[in-house]
């Protein structure tokens, strides 16, 4: 069996930068004294003058953000998702999102994988934050393959875009030919008929491992990459509770205001259906192991196979 390769989204989010870079000279990259942590820094070296640190100062990073988006620039704007989504919120809502301007925040170091950081650090509200800004766009790649291509679809969109990336490094599982990524569509990784498992980000591919422990006991389960969290794929979530039944959701967020959340939403008004949403419990997060962590809030191989076993 060939080793699994493990990297980061973060790692995907600056070497998306650098190739978009190479091609675009108004693409702009920003960072809030965090460019060797959010991985901004190999834009930084491949590309010193467009490349602006502000300083540990998120806010006023938004509003520079949006003045250069106003020029006809393409800025990225990027620090930890508890400061980018948390700290700066007003400035991303008033500044960049009621004028619908178009910035792209690269957020990273998001969910309980940031580890031992702790509480203060481990963003699991951003989701449901950037979810209530009309009109923002809201990507969370699974691996460093679909990071890469979440950076080219945000460049290509035109308005405010917000990316979620991982600290973690996490298994490549978008490494095929067939592979392709659309704002808005989500990613059917494995058919099934007795349940559906929707995840993102760094949970799809423990997803996929619970479904193919799950087959072992008779029970196929269909597995789909939501990376687009907002616009959701509508269509294809209607269609997987018709053909399944019952519906899995599975985010490194808390359950209130993400994936789940959304899920919910559309099926309630559209086609009432079961759901179980694992994620963060209404609790914040710990100090710990980002792989520990993980595990012990149930968002892995394992935790993700004991849940859905017991929910069908």
């Amino acid at each position: 069996m060939s080793e699994v390769i493990k990297k980061a989204t973060r790692e995907g989010y600056g070497d998306g930068l650098v190739e978009i870079g190479k091609e675009f000279d108004n693409l702009v990259v920003l960072d809030a004294d965090l460019a060797e942590a959010t991985k901004t820094c190999v834009f930084k070296k491949e590309f010193p003058e467009r490349h602006i640190d502000c300083g540990i100062a998120e806010c006023n990073m938004m509003g520079v953000a949006a003045g250069l988006a106003a020029t006809g620039k393409v800025p990225f704007a990027s620090s930890f998702a508890m400061f980018s989504a948390g700290r700066a919120f007003e400035q991303v809502r008033n500044s960049i999102g009621y004028p619908h301007l178009n910035v792209k925040i690269g957020a990273t170091h998001a969910g309980i994988s940031v580890g031992e950081d702790g509480a203060t650090h481990q963003c699991n509200e951003d989701i449901a934050l950037m979810r209530t800004i009309p009109g923002m766009v809201i990507l969370n790649p699974s691996d460093y393959i679909e990071a890469k291509a979440a950076v080219r679809a945000a460049y290509e969109y035109d308005g405010p875009c917000y990316l979620r990336f991982g600290r973690l490094a996490v298994p490549v599982i978008n490494d095929n030919a067939e592979y392709k990524f659309e704002i808005g569509k989500g990613v059917t990784l494995r058919e099934g008929k007795d349940v559906t498992i929707i995840a993102t980000g760094l949970t799809v591919s423990g997803a996929l491992e619970a479904a193919m422990r799950l087959a072992t006991d008779g029970i196929e389960a269909k597995v789909i990459n939501m990376h687009t969290i907002k616009p959701l794929d509508e269509e294809l979530v209607i269609a997987a509770a018709k053909e399944t039944g019952k519906i899995v959701t599975v985010e490194e967020h808390s359950v209130i205001g993400g994936l789940g959340s959304a899920v919910c939403d559309v099926l309630s008004e559209n086609y009432p259906t079961p759901v179980k949403k694992l994620g963060v419990y209404d609790r914040y997060g710990e100090s710990g192991p980002a792989v520990e962590l993980v595990k012990k809030y149930g968002l892995d191989g394992d935790g993700i196979y004991e849940s859905v076993k017991k929910f069908i």
